[in-house]
């Protein structure tokens, strides 16, 4: 009976390992969607999508910014066409296939480009399942691909939380990432308390916003890091 005592599910990993998903995103979308192909192909249950820098600060590839970052990090996406071409063959409806998107700043944007895919290849929107990261407050402490001040962004992501609640019930609205956090050099304990600190901002944010708790909570996801120190990772 819930609440279960080894996870969100009844059974946990005894009986449904974990998704895995390989990080992939190669400069262009046609390359991208062959990678995709090759993973699913080879045991992959889930994609995972890395995407270029422009994409992530919301520029065109022509911009004079986006000079020598257009497909270096990952997928340059800048249209729907793309975004076709990055999941063609793919059926989004696949209760195999969970997509995850390393997207924040300009993770409405993508999250709509998806979706708008699935409605393309007459998928049921109820049916498609993943993950947006969508997660900035991460970006302001540790990674630096913010765009907007802290309190508009902050206003995207709610939104996202309230559209995402009523239109994709099987997604995942953020992923609160801890990884980041950790990468830019904090500690176990400060890694810990700064993720959980950022997931109560934006829980605090949502319920300001009118929403009630238990709307969105069951689609906040978190992202940590696993590191070498066996016992302080397993206590972590």
């Amino acid at each position: 009976e819930y609440p279960y005592t080894r996870g969100p599910y009844a059974s946990m990993y005894r009986s449904k390992l974990w998704t895995m998903r390989m990080f992939a995103g190669f400069g262009t979308a046609p390359d991208t969607n062959r990678r995709f192909h090759d993973l699913l192909a080879a045991g992959g249950t889930g994609l995972s999508t890395a995407y270029d820098l422009p994409t992530l600060m919301g520029r065109d590839p022509d911009h004079p910014l986006s000079l020598g970052e257009v497909g270096k990090c990952g997928v340059s996406i800048v249209s729907l066409k793309d975004m076709e071409r990055l999941f063609e063959g793919i059926p989004l409806n696949d209760p195999k296939i969970t997509t995850s998107m390393t997207i924040n700043s300009t993770a409405a944007i993508l999250l709509s480009l998806y979706v708008l895919v699935a409605k393309r290849q007459g998928v049921e929107l109820a049916k498609v399942s993943g993950t947006i990261q969508n997660d900035i407050l991460k970006e302001y402490v540790a990674r630096g691909t913010y765009i907007y001040p802290p309190r508009p962004a902050m206003k995207i992501i709610t939104d996202v939380f309230a559209w995402a609640g009523a239109e994709l019930p099987e997604w995942n609205t953020i992923s609160i990432s801890g990884y980041h956090i950790r990468e830019a050099g904090s500690t176990a304990v400060q890694e810990v308390a700064f993720t959980l600190a950022n997931a109560i901002a934006y829980v605090e944010a949502a319920i300001a916003a009118g929403q009630p708790v238990d709307s969105f909570a069951p689609s906040l996801s978190f992202f940590f890091n696993a590191h070498n120190d066996f016992l302080e990772e397993i206590a972590k």
